[in-house]
């Protein structure tokens, strides 16, 4: 039985396919479109899933949505009429999308899938909890969710046992702590719905300093609930989501681009304090209610990995599961577990232990392209490749990785990553400057062999997803100063033989060299674009920046080989194709 998810017209969207419950393909729209958080009906993603299968969509059996629109469309209309006639403008642009899209999901499935069969909606806070809990390693656990806004929830939580699942308790619009912590994103100069992360990061060189006035914002209590303070908030605003009174509190909000002050440090400070401390608390709460001791978390707050560190360090669970596409892309994937095990009742036997579900290409494809386009390259074995590789880690080189299938989810973890060397003391300035010219205060993350991990970092459980952060033991701090963050903590990712076979012989490789087996894993982009999906993709990408070299499966390409290479002529075979 093939069951086909589809999550769009929010932000990210993507699509899940699953074969006897077992996830064959997953993937986001924008790895094949090339456009960041692209929120189109994800028709390239989902022409992906079924050439994976070799099937096409007379061989599937149920199409699930990952949200209900008439709810949703709801809560639209109800706040447009509350704040009417200030709310006019903003009603005005959105109608067009609702009216065309939005409201005609089912309509849009049969004009460009051709699909006349059945289809199932979910609410959009089950999506998050069934891609939390049905691809989980748990026979029974509790689940809780939180984001900015579903159809009405923010947040819930409740329990899955066997192939079935149960929402208890939700918070709703407009209270929402998601949609707090993106206001204030958005006050802070930073893109709402993307650069939350980044205020993640820049928490950590500040301190609380407005954690008081902060929480005349938002309020949380003891058991886990909480309420905004709606005269802080501007529902209905194009440009903004914080009010004149926010303004006045805090101060001018800093415009992107512009220089960030300690003020505006400080404030993101505030702000993740807490974020933590609510989620937390609600982490608690979940746990009393239900008194389990296993976790399921998703929605986009959940990829706040210092919240989630602290809720397993504190919230009284022993072990926290999150996939790697907690945010809405990974809706395709929970409405998708949703109509298999909990609406036609199918058994569950699968356990999301590999993330990589995208595009992968052979060997002979890869030559092909380098061929076609005249790139200069060499051919190894697959031992000296990884020995190769390893050598260019250690002497400083800034390698791109694209080896296999694609991961899922907003981070590389050994497939689509730029690697380089976490104890040159100036690696995170070089790769910034060279590479990915983002914001400087924004840390490294490192990869590290799982059987070693411990004797570098503080941690409590696997974390082959990068959904934790740790701490860096303090006496490995000063060697590993590229992927130590000013708090001295690391988003770490471990690396287990089973699951990334390639990737582990590669950093076992580097040890052998160094005697350290962690290197820095980031993503394989560049700011503003896409994590590469296809060989063409990381050929442009490592053309046009700083990657001294590009390992492509067995093939390593030189930059000083490629200067006669017009990126503007490239061949692709693989043109909104991957």
């Amino acid at each position: 039985m093939y069951v086909l998810g589809i999550s769009c017209h929010y932000h990210d969207a993507s699509a899940t396919l699953l074969k006897d419950g077992e996830v064959v393909a997953a993937a986001d729209e924008e790895r094949f479109t090339r456009k960041k958080h692209d929120d189109d009906f994800p028709v390239h993603a989902i022409g992906y899933c079924l050439r994976q299968a070799g099937i096409t969509m007379k061989d599937v059996d149920c199409v699930g949505f990952y949200e209900k629109p008439l709810l949703k469309f709801e809560r639209v209309l109800f706040s447009f009429l509350h704040y009417f006639p200030r709310s006019l403008p903003v009603f005005l642009a959105m109608m067009p999308s609702w009216l065309t899209e939005k409201l005609r999901i089912p309509e849009t499935v049969r004009k460009k899938l051709g699909w006349k069969g059945r289809m199932v909606f979910i609410r959009h806070h089950e999506s998050h909890a069934a891609s939390a809990f049905f691809p989980s390693p748990f026979q029974e656990a509790a689940i809780l969710t939180v984001d900015g806004v579903g159809e009405w929830t923010t947040a819930a939580y409740g329990v899955g046992r066997g192939n079935q699942m149960e929402l208890w308790k939700e918070m709703r619009f407009p209270h929402s702590l998601g949609l707090f912590y993106s206001m204030v994103t958005g006050y802070l100069g930073f893109k709402v719905n993307s650069d939350e992360y980044k205020v993640m990061g820049l928490a950590g060189y500040g301190k609380p300093v407005y954690y008081e006035k902060m929480k005349q914002v938002f309020r949380s209590f003891p058991d886990g609930s909480y309420e905004n303070n709606l005269d802080y908030f501007d529902f209905m605003s194009l440009e903004r989501m914080f009010s004149a009174r926010f303004e006045r509190e805090f101060g001018r909000p800093r415009k992107p681009g512009e220089r960030v002050e300690q003020h505006h440090i400080d404030l993101a400070c505030s702000l993740q304090q807490i974020l933590e401390e609510s989620m937390v608390a609600l982490a608690r709460h979940v746990q009393k209610e239900t008194g389990l001791k296993k976790l399921c978390m998703a929605g986009g707050v959940a990829l706040n990995c210092v919240a989630n560190a602290r809720i397993l360090k504190e919230a009284g669970f022993d072990e926290l599961y999150v996939q790697p596409a907690a945010g809405d892309s990974g809706g395709s994937m929970g409405v998708a577990f949703h109509a298999y095990h909990h609406v036609l009742g199918r058994p569950r036997s699968f356990v999301l232990e590999k993330p990589y579900l995208g595009p992968g290409y052979s060997p002979e494809e890869i030559r092909a392209y380098l061929e076609a386009n005249r790139i200069r390259h060499r051919e190894l074995s697959v031992d000296g490749m990884l020995g190769e590789t390893a050598r260019l880690i250690q002497a400083n080189h800034i390698v791109g990785w694209f080896q296999g299938r694609m991961e899922w989810g907003p981070r590389a973890l050994g497939c689509r990553s730029i690697l380089a060397n976490a104890m040159h003391p100036d690696m995170k300035d070089i790769l910034n400057s060279r590479v990915k010219h983002r914001e400087d205060f924004r840390p490294f993350a490192p990869a590290a062999l799982l059987e070693e991990a411990r004797d570098y970092f503080e941690i409590r459980q696997p974390d082959p997803f990068m959904v934790l952060v740790c701490d860096v033991k303090k006496g490995k701090q000063k060697l590993l100063p590229s992927i130590t963050h000013i708090d001295g903590t690391a988003r770490l990712q471990t690396v287990d033989r089973k699951i990334n076979p390639l990737f582990h012989a590669l950093i076992r490789e580097f040890k052998k060299l160094t005697g350290v087996p962690v290197v820095i894993n980031t993503s394989f982009n560049v700011k503003g674009e896409p994590i590469v999906c296809s060989p063409h993709d990381a050929f442009k990408c490592f053309a046009g920046t700083g990657i001294d070299f590009l390992v492509m499966d067995r093939f390593i390409i030189d930059k000083k080989d490629i200067s006669g290479v017009d990126r503007d002529k490239l061949v692709n075979p693989w043109r909104l194709n991957c």
